[in-house]
């Protein structure tokens, strides 16, 4: 199984809190940690650990976060042989989680910013050997747009996740075949529902106003609802008995998603099998310890 993932690297500075502090508020008690993050690198361990055999195209910086982040690649065997190290310092997130286990996030994206079109075509022969290339948007459009069209024109298949979601050039939707956005971001691509009041089904009917594709809309503790060749139907969630931290979840899910599809399994199921990898995620702190292995999302199938 050969997936090529291009997106983000982040380090993750993550503060734990009881609850979000207010403008102008101090707030005290919190406890800190860092680590690594970045939708793309997440998507990537996520899907090395599930079997798959992961190429990655991003960029860090000349600094101690780039360095680890490669020590990363290296030991979850993910082919890190095309990241491009910028000039600019290696993308940081800042990360306050509640004591429900609810996230806010700021990034500033530094070396991200210097990924180019070229660094497209130098990662195109990888694309070109994958099964599927995911590809996330906290990198630059047109190098999101980029991979997306480069996997298209070699016949690979495509996985967006259109995350953080921004409206799509109308040329890029036909080079997506399956697409994962969650509730807000079906919103910002489709550039309807502003006051969110649509339902899951809606938010698909205006989603196929302009996308043919594969749906996948996740929907958090409400399942996902999943839309491909004019079938619809519904996947429960997978629950865990508390939630810890949401922040990865999402990530999870998508790596293990795109396992699923490219070892063959039924959508519906492959589905099933990303809701509970994105489940085992939410139970544990910090994304990368979370992220799951095969036993893991094993234990909460059976469940």
């Amino acid at each position: 199984m050969k997936i090529a993932v291009v997106g983000s690297y982040g380090a993750g500075l993550t503060m734990q809190v009881p609850r979000v502090p207010v403008a102008g508020e101090t707030l005290s008690g919190g406890t800190f940690a860092s680590g690594h993050g970045g939708k793309g690198s997440n998507q990537a361990v996520a899907a090395a650990r599930l079997g798959a055999e992961v190429s990655f195209l991003t960029a860090v910086g000349p600094d101690q976060f780039g360095a680890a982040a490669r020590q990363l690649w290296a030991e979850e065997g993910i082919d890190a042989s095309g990241v491009r190290t910028a000039d600019a310092a290696t993308m940081v997130g800042i990360i306050l989680v509640d004591d429900e286990g609810e996230n806010r996030i700021a990034i500033a994206p530094g070396a991200l910013d210097e990924l180019t079109l070229a660094d497209v075509d130098g990662f195109a022969d990888r694309i070109a050997a994958a099964d599927l290339v995911v590809v996330s948007l906290e990198i630059p459009l047109p190098v999101a747009v980029a991979a997306l069209r480069t996997a298209h024109e070699r016949g690979v298949r495509t996985l967006l996740n259109p995350a953080p979601a921004v409206a799509l050039p109308d040329e890029a939707w036909e080079w997506i075949d399956v697409l994962t956005p969650n509730a807000s971001e079906a919103r910002v691509l489709t550039g309807r529902d502003p006051d969110g009041t649509a339902s899951g089904d809606e938010l698909v009917e205006l989603l196929r106003t302009r996308y043919a594709g594969t749906v996948v809309l996740t929907l958090g503790a409400e399942g996902a609802l999943v839309d491909s060749d004019g079938q619809r139907s519904w996947v429960a969630p997978v629950t865990v008995p508390r939630v810890v931290d949401t922040t990865g979840a999402g990530d999870a899910f998508t790596g293990a998603l795109a396992v699923a599809l490219v070892r063959g399994d039924d959508l519906t199921e492959a589905v099933r099998f990303a809701a509970a990898a994105g489940a085992h995620t939410v139970g544990i702190a910090e994304v990368i310890p979370a992220l799951p292995r095969p036993d893991d999302v094993a234990a909460l199938l059976r469940r």
